[in-house]
């Protein structure tokens, strides 16, 4: 009969085994109801292709991680447990030596622990930053984790001198390793398998491509290898790299230790020495982990490409005369050391196990172990490849690099300078830039004035931060209702004469924000079923204000009402809901028996039913209890107001969304509404449901930060196109996704891997293809790079003789920036007005304008390269010896004029406030106009109204209530009836923009 002292353990186990079980089925429950629920969402958007390749790849890529890692720690962990001693050897067994006592054996031990612990808390880190409790599908783990390194040990040694209790934590965990280690070495093994196993699973998006690489046609200086090989390739070997050298480091660490702990040694303080089954294990181990410290110094080589130890970004003089031999010679002798010692494994001879016998026999004659043992080159050779590594690191790079490269630096680094700008320049696309000369000018005329009226009426006098305050105080209509922000564009509109023209206009959407609904509102059928969508939108010139000072909108109210029949003809106003936009972060069921809340009129409220094509059908009771499960929404189970047509419209935000659909593209901050009548041609018909005419546009982006050589600055790619534009349907939640730039390799290799995904550019619509537009966040990271990058001569770039900036601008009363704005206006030797994206740039040390850059949007699509414009850069330098007044020096006139600043003075003492807006440069045939406008807001009521406009032009400047008023005070002073404050400044100006005179 068992006693009960013998059922305890029996019960515990049985505790164990049961909480395992049921964490196991509640982990398989969570995993059906998401694979299930996410592939009818993406059934819905169409993309069930590339959800499912992603959750194959996921999921082949974290069970072969896990189970390989697995099974070799376990493995050879049950290996060491077979061949560890079970007591202390007597005398007469005693092996071969390496002998310690206990003052050698505690701290190599307990070294050894520490180690383990130090592994587990790394790697438990990295994989927490990898891990989403929610089966996330758009988290973005672009960075291969660091591998494993002794620099790791020291890192996180002193992380944990500044936090006791962890500290406390790793010194417990040491110690009970030494006490416990059979099984918490088995623990230690299942967490790093799973770790290994997450981690790599969440790099699907960096094995794929290594599968399916496209060539750039282009190799490196330094390797001569195509630069596929670094963008598809390396990552995945530096992958492989992280993994074996973290899983053989934990084999061998955890074995030596067992069979160091083995025999009770600690307890009798003596290690009496490794028996030749052990040698015979370690030493398979040791030689699998010199292989893979074979292969990371190897791949340590192309990482020098992206040193930043030279004088620029790449590898430079040093990295590549010293460290590259270096690493050479280290991975070429790891692979010699780790071959060896796998020879001796595989070879492990009977006749070198009798020679172990017969010294053993020796020994027991003797009664005592001996005195020194004999010598065996191999530790030499380890200790020697310790030193030549330490060395490699950072003693001899540092010593050529002070006495060889710093007096001879500019000659040394002259190629290496030369690699760097020539292939940054590549990487982000500025060896395409058209460069010419911009002659200015002082002869603008009337005439010239008024044959550029388009450029002229399209000025953008209102900034997207007034009107935004305007619209959020007479547009927003309700509290709930909010304008997330307001976007450019342009658009051909009726004009007067019935005559079509282009006018440049900002379109701000109206959409539903659930989170200012009132508290006691916020109830579930509220939340779900009633405040569902968003409504219309508001259109307004840039360049004319209304009566007041306020935009003069082209369509204004909740019932979008146009400001002439002209608008009505060119703008389509019907059925502007918004399910899908920028806030939309709750999910909705619409059909069902509540009415849905389409937008308030007067003191009533219309009501209205969603009849699109999105969503997910969810009448049936195993789709409810499916998607109850998978959004943790059991009301859903229990309420009366579903129908058979009920549908489930989540995951609404429109950045949530194109990101599960394509996490491996990055996207643009800014997404656009554009207002247009695609008919059928985004593949819906519309006699299916209501006709939608609004869509949002996303700029999507291909980046990589492995293009070598190529500095990426402040950026954390180094790599960089704009391939790709996508749509979403903000009625029906449709994604479209259309190539760019189908010169780009990266977004070539998509393709591959989804063949259904991408579609040409030229199969958008005619009337959505019209509004695309060069991205604000594209162009800011190129006129980033090339304020440095334009300096093309080694030896100028290494001075830094020509260092640009982007100029400052007072906007209200802060300085900040001159970011890049949008124009409609004609280029230098063009014939006609096209839509751009424009930046000035001045020197560093310097406040004149040296340069302007152009991004031409008009023409995507069109097969005509004389049509298609699209994504050309023209870069207009100014002759150096000409002396062009920056924005800075023009805030100066106009800051320190004694009339105007009178005038504002004035205002900010009648409780309300002066903004100076953006200030504008306009080219005009060869000339430059400044154009700044000027707001008045109260300090009670935050209502900005545009007062004057101020325009600056040689030696003139003027300010009056219109552009065309202040235009006229500088170009027919003679002729003007206007109040319009003309003073001639440009002599007061000296030539730096110092201090004006009164």
């Amino acid at each position: 009969m068992f006693s009960r002292k013998h059922l305890l353990p029996q019960k515990k186990a049985d505790y164990w085994r049961w909480a395992v079980g049921l964490f196991g089925i509640l982990f398989l429950l969570d995993l059906v109801s998401f694979l299930i629920a996410e592939g009818l969402w993406f059934q819905t958007v169409d993309s069930l292709q590339v959800f499912w390749v992603r959750v194959q790849t996921q999921g082949l890529l974290g069970l072969l991680a896990f189970g390989l890692s697995a099974g070799l720690l376990l493995s050879n962990l049950a290996i060491a447990r077979q061949h560890a001693w079970l007591k202390p050897p007597d005398d007469a067994d005693q092996p071969a030596p390496a002998r310690m006592g206990l003052l050698q054996l505690l701290p190599l031990t307990l070294s050894l622990s520490l180690i383990i612990g130090v592994m587990l808390l790394y790697h438990g880190q990295v994989a927490v930053s990898h891990w989403h409790p929610r089966l996330s599908l758009y988290s973005d783990n672009s960075q291969i984790p660091v591998k494993f390194q002794p620099e790791l040990v020291w890192q996180i040694g002193q992380e944990l001198s500044t936090q006791l209790w962890q500290v406390g934590f790793m010194v417990g965990l040491a110690i009970a390793l030494l006490i416990y280690p059979q099984p918490l070495l088995v623990g230690a093994a299942i967490l790093m398998s799973l770790a290994f196993g997450l981690v790599i699973s969440e790099h699907w998006a960096k094995v794929l491509p290594y599968f399916n690489p496209t060539p750039f046609g282009e190799v490196d200086p330094q390797f001569g290898q195509d630069i596929s090989f670094y963008i598809f390739k390396l990552p995945v070997w530096e992958l492989l790299e992280f993994w074996l050298i973290g899983l053989l480091t934990l084999a061998f660490v955890s074995v030596l230790l067992i069979y160091l702990l083995s025999g009770d040694s600690l307890s009798q303080g003596r290690f009496s020495g490794f028996s030749g089954t052990q040698r015979r294990h370690l030493y398979g181990l040791g030689g699998g982990l010199m292989l893979a410290i074979a292969l990371s110094y190897w791949l340590d080589r192309y990482t020098l490409l992206y040193s930043r130890q030279g004088v620029v970004y790449g590898a430079s003089y040093t990295n590549v005369t010293v460290q590259l031999p270096g690493y050479t010679i280290l991975s070429l002798l790891a692979a010699l050391i780790g071959a060896f010692l796998l020879f001796r494994t595989l070879f492990w001879t009977a006749a070198r196990s009798n020679i172990s016998q017969r010294v053993s026999t020796r020994q027991t004659a003797s009664r005592k172990y001996p005195a020194s043992t004999p010598s065996r080159p191999l530790p030499l050779v380890l200790v020697g490849y310790l030193l030549l590594a330490a060395m490699v690191a950072v003693p001899l790079p540092l010593a050529v690099q002070r006495f060889v490269v710093q007096p001879n630096e500019l000659e040394l680094e002259r190629p290496f300078i030369q690699r760097t700008i020539t292939l940054t320049r590549k990487a982000f696309n500025l060896d395409q830039i058209e460069v010419e000369t911009f002659v200015p000018e002082d002869n603008l005329t009337t005439e010239e004035i008024q044959r550029n009226d388009l450029t002229i009426s399209n000025v953008r006098l209102w900034d997207t931060r007034p009107l935004l305050q305007t619209n959020r105080q007479l547009q927003r209509i309700r509290l709930y209702y909010e304008f997330p922000g307001a976007d450019i564009d342009r658009y051909t509109l009726l004009n007067e004469a019935g005559e079509t023209e282009r006018r440049q206009v900002l379109i701000a959407a109206r959409e539903l924000d659930y989170n200012s609904v009132p508290a006691e509102a916020q109830t579930w059928v509220n939340k779900h079923l009633i405040y569902t969508h968003g409504y219309g939108f508001t259109l307004s010139p840039v360049n004319t204000a209304g009566p007041g000072g306020l935009p003069d909108y082209f369509v204004r109210g909740i019932e979008q009402i146009p400001s002439s029949d002209r608008i009505r003809d060119s703008i389509p106003l019907d059925n502007p809901r918004i399910y899908y936009g920028e806030l939309t972060n709750t999910y909705v069921m619409t059909q069902t028996r509540v009415s849905e809340l389409d937008f308030p009129s007067g003191s009533e409220n219309v009501y209205n039913s969603y009849d699109g094509l999105g969503g997910v059908d969810i009448s049936g009771f195993g789709r409810r209890l499916i998607f109850a499960k998978h959004l943790r929404d059991w009301q859903m189970m229990l309420t009366e107001d579903f129908t058979p047509q009920t549908r489930l419209l989540f995951r609404r935000n429109i950045m949530s969304r194109v990101r599960a659909i394509a996490p491996f593209l990055h996207y643009d901050r800014d997404p656009y509404l554009v207002v247009a009548n695609a008919g059928n041609g985004l593949g819906i018909d519309t006699a299916d449901s209501t006709p939608n005419y609004l869509y949002w546009v996303i700029d999507a982006y291909t980046t990589s930060d492995r293009y070598p050589y190529s500095d990426p600055a402040d950026n954390d790619f180094n790599y960089i196109r704009n391939s790709v534009k996508v749509v979403v349907d903000a009625y029906n939640g449709k994604v479209h996704f259309y190539v760019a730039d189908p010169q780009d390799p990266i977004i070539n290799t998509w393709g591959k891997i989804f063949p259904d995904m991408f579609q040409p550019l030229d199969q958008l619509p005619a009337p959505l293809l019209s509004h695309i537009r060069y991205p604000q966040d594209f162009y800011r990271v190129q006129s980033n790079q090339l304020m440095t990058y334009h300096m093309t001569d080694p030896q100028v770039f290494y001075n830094r003789e020509d260092q640009w900036r982007a100029p400052n601008e007072i906007y209200g009363n802060e300085q900040q920036l001159v970011e890049p704005y949008y124009l409609i206006m004609k280029l230098p030797a063009e014939d006609s007005e096209e839509f751009i994206l424009f930046r000035p740039f001045t020197p560093v040390q310097r406040n004149n304008m040296i340069a302007w850059l152009a991004a031409r949007s008009d023409g995507a699509g069109e097969s005509s390269p004389n049509l298609n414009r699209y994504g050309r850069l023209l870069l207009y330098r100014f002759p150096k010896q000409e002396l062009v007044y920056g924005p800075e020096q023009i805030e100066a006139r106009i800051n320190q004029d004694p009339v105007i600043s009178q005038q504002i003075s004035l205002w900010n003492r009648r409780g309300s406030r002066a903004i100076q807006g953006n200030l504008l440069v306009i080219p005009i045939e060869q000339s430059l106009l400044y154009i700044e406008p000027l707001y008045l807001e109260a300090e009670q009521n935050q209502l900005p109204t545009l007062v004057r406009v101020i325009v600056v032009y040689e030696n003139r400047i003027a300010m009056a209530e219109t552009l065309e008023q202040a235009l006229a005070g500088i170009f027919q002073p003679d002729t003007s009836n206007t109040p319009t404050i003309v003073r001639p400044v440009g002599e007061l100006l000296p030539p730096e923009g110092g201090a004006l005179s009164p």
